[in-house]
């Protein structure tokens, strides 16, 4: 049975890695649940970079985190904090896409 990675995660959040990249900190209260999501292969650069629209080499860092049950995810933002374009000056509301990833 699969299950989104909301509802197995405690925290999902995102904000900005400083001006140029978005950080999407995944954390977990119960290891069993840390490890399903690690272990199940869904959380790579093909998914990041097809969830947020990315090429590969915007990837910076998917980084699993076993002492401290986390994943950090950092990819270089489209478009610059603060610029007139930017929508989410922040980057806090960036992790939504990952909220609906289906873990097996």
């Amino acid at each position: 049975m699969a299950d989104k990675l909301v509802d197995l995660a405690k925290m999902l959040r995102s904000k900005n890695s400083g001006p140029f990249m978005i950080t999407l900190d995944v954390l977990f209260t119960r290891k069993e649940a840390y490890e399903r999501v690690k272990n199940s292969g869904v959380i790579t650069e093909e998914t990041i970079c097809a969830l947020y629209n990315l090429d590969k080499k915007d990837i910076v860092c998917i980084v699993f985190f076993d002492n401290a049950q986390g994943i950090k995810i950092t990819f270089n933002r489209n478009i610059s904090s603060g610029t007139s374009l930017d929508r989410d000056v922040y980057g806090a509301q960036q992790h939504a896409p990952l909220m609906e990833l289906m873990i097996p």
